[in-house]
């Protein structure tokens, strides 16, 4: 009778055990569903971290990313989808600025979750009606994988990506990431005024203060970075083309 008993427990608890691992699979797929996995190997690059090499479809043909801008430096965007009003205007805007940022070795590529022929129409309806050329090639992500890739989808966004903007320098590596909403266009000469200031702190060794060039408190002027050691610390100080408010806040024009 005990035997029978341990043997009907065993096959309950069995029994028990499936379904739990059952309804927890049907959880899994019900959260994948909702939440598809990025089909990668790690999350989106951050700041500092090297451009994952990607095969991607565009409006000019076939690119390897970052190799195609080898030696450049380059602005990937992602927009929420084509036709519509705040992506147009944003469009307009970074083709209006386009050869300002050529000028500082810096070229643009647009993404979205759209097939090429989209991309295209949209562009033509762009040239036909606005009377501006978008010259800079554009990602078709149609299938969204370069988009996780990327960490362009954010839950509760839909399927859409959200209005990310990633600088990438000439060695490949990401220097700055931004994040807008999908209601929110971007500031143009904000991401422009950026890839300057990366290559004059870069170039100079220095540090940008807030809005550089136009600074509230030191004008155009750059940052000298705070001293390691006490004893360079005590050399700080107004002398040259060097000012100092203090030992650890010293600034010069370039």
């Amino acid at each position: 009778m005990c035997q029978m008993e341990s043997n009907m427990g065993n096959k309950h608890m069995g029994m028990g055990m499936g379904m739990g691992m059952k309804h927890t699979g049907m959880a899994m797929k019900h959260m994948e569903a909702m939440h598809p996995m990025c089909e990668c190997d790690g999350s989106f690059p951050l700041i500092g971290d090297k451009m994952p090499r990607m095969e991607v479809k565009t409006t000019h043909g076939m690119m390897t990313l970052p190799d195609a801008f080898a030696g450049k430096w380059f602005v990937l965007f992602s927009h929420p989808a084509d036709f519509t009003p705040v992506c147009t205007t944003e469009f307009v805007a970074f083709e209006k600025r386009r050869e300002e940022f050529a000028k500082l070795n810096c070229e643009l590529i647009g993404l979205s979750i759209d097939q090429v022929f989209s991309h295209m129409k949209w562009t033509q309806w762009i040239k036909e009606n606005l009377k501006v050329e978008i010259k800079f090639p554009i990602i078709a992500d149609d299938q969204g994988k370069i988009a996780q890739r990327m960490g362009m989808i954010h839950p509760g966004k839909g399927s859409n990506t959200v209005r990310a903007v990633f600088v990438v320098d000439p060695e490949g590596t990401v220097r700055l990431i931004l994040f807008y909403p999908q209601e929110v266009g971007r500031n143009m000469d904000e991401v422009l005024r950026v890839v300057k200031t990366l290559q004059v702190v870069d170039k100079n060794k220095v540090a940008a203060p807030a809005n550089w060039p136009n600074n509230e408190l030191i004008g155009d002027q750059v940052i000298i970075p705070p001293p390691a050691d006490e004893k360079t610390a005590a050399t700080r100080k107004t002398g040259g083309d060097m000012v100092c408010e203090d030992w650890w806040f010293c600034h010069r024009k370039l």
